[in-house]
């Protein structure tokens, strides 16, 4: 039965080819001064950063720029940012690039008005309060950032991964061309992180039949044009598909009326690449199929028939093999995707050990937003070590 929900969706999504144009528009009224925000040379290699910068321009804004936002977006640039906009008096923020820019410039939005270390609206998501106003340009489909109000962050001093929330875009861009230039195994790395978001809202205890719908069309669409993007990169289509898929991964829409989720494979992922720094979504193509095997052993009444209608329905399984022999195929099935994609399945071959996995599993359950004990099979210490061994 459907359960009670709350949707809210401010950001105002504009896709399609060529439409950076309608930048110009969509920041008339918010002011003059404008920092921009980006990582490393893609964004100048494309042509994205100049484009950007003539239309900021012709619209009259004075821009200040923070660069090298790096993938797993540090806690420096975050306070790098947050002083520019203090000094400056900067009145609003343009992100180009991936999600772990615009987690960046979220973090940065909300700092602007703090009068302490941002690190803290990342520890203490209750202290946020105003923040700026963000546009962004999407050049990678992954995290879904563009149309959701969190960010993450990482501290490598303390060894945390956590989210920063209650900032969405006004509007984002997402143009597929924009995405024809990510190497593939960046392009892996987007699809595996799409695909885990829809993962920990589908395989929870009980759906809807709507949201079970949204949860199955995500899943075929990007297992579907996935493999497509990568042999052929410039495919408009495919990369449209997927781009288009990655928006909805992180806004709600999927766990709409469903037992909610603790997102325990995004959890012990964040742990992960705490450490190690780690591409995220490889880690979470790794870590996904052991969660699933060690949820179908120790909860099999429930998370099998979950599995099952995931192979059925969106891996195209024979229904007449049976519950039981469905789910398990629906696991190898899955990974077997995954490495399909160029994503090997081991920890190891990160130059990742146990050494520090007690660790995790212990800062997971202080600092992670989700009660792992409401998981489709509840997780305890001795259950994320255990799947982080079988990941290894």
């Amino acid at each position: 039965m459907i359960q009670s929900y709350d949707l809210y969706l401010p950001t105002h999504l504009v896709f399609g080819k060529g439409r950076v144009s309608e930048l110009g528009n969509l920041i008339k009224g918010y002011g003059k001064k404008v920092l921009l925000t980006y990582g490393g040379g893609s964004v100048k290699r494309i042509g994205l950063y100049d484009t950007v910068k003539k239309i900021l321009t012709d619209a009259g804004c004075e821009i200040f720029e923070l660069s090298g936002i790096a993938p797993n977006p540090k806690i420096e640039s975050v306070r790098a940012g947050v002083e520019i906009c203090k000094k400056e008096g900067i009145e609003f923020i343009v992100s180009i690039g991936g999600g772990s820019t615009l987690d960046c410039s979220k973090a940065i939005s909300c700092g602007a008005f703090y009068d302490g270390d941002p690190w803290d609206l990342v520890i203490h998501n209750d202290r946020i309060g105003r923040h700026l106003p963000i546009f962004d340009v999407i050049t990678l489909a992954a995290t879904g950032s563009e149309y959701d109000g969190g960010g993450v962050i990482t501290n490598e001093e303390t060894k945390e991964k956590l989210s920063v929330g209650g900032c969405y875009p006004v509007a984002s861009i997402l143009d597929p061309e924009y995405t024809f230039t990510v190497p593939a195994n960046q392009t892996a790395a987007g699809i595996s992180d799409i695909l885990s978001h829809t993962f920990e809202q589908y395989i929870v205890a009980e759906g809807s039949m709507i949201s079970d719908g949204f949860c199955e069309s995500m899943l075929k669409t990007v297992m579907h044009f996935g493999p497509i993007a990568l042999k052929d990169p410039t495919n408009f289509e495919a990369r449209g598909e997927v781009l288009a898929a990655s928006s909805f991964g992180c806004c709600g829409l999927l766990g709409l009326g469903r037992t909610p989720s603790p997102w325990p494979c995004h959890g012990i992922e964040h742990e992960v690449s705490a450490w190690y720094d780690i591409t995220h979504g490889v880690g979470l193509a790794i870590i996904t199929p052991h969660w699933m095997a060690y949820s179908l052993k120790a909860n099999p009444s429930v998370v099998a028939p979950r599995l099952a209608q995931y192979g059925v329905n969106v891996l195209g399984l024979n229904p007449a093999d049976g519950v039981e022999a469905n789910a398990k195929k629906a696991i190898e099935k899955t990974a077997e995707f995954f490495r399909s994609i160029g994503i090997t399945q081991t920890l190891k071959d990160f130059g990742i050990d146990d050494t520090h996995f007690d660790e995790m599993a212990d800062h997971v359950a202080k600092a992670w937003f989700g009660d792992f004990s409401t998981a489709i099979a509840p997780l305890d210490h001795a259950a994320v070590v255990e799947i982080l061994k079988a990941s290894l």
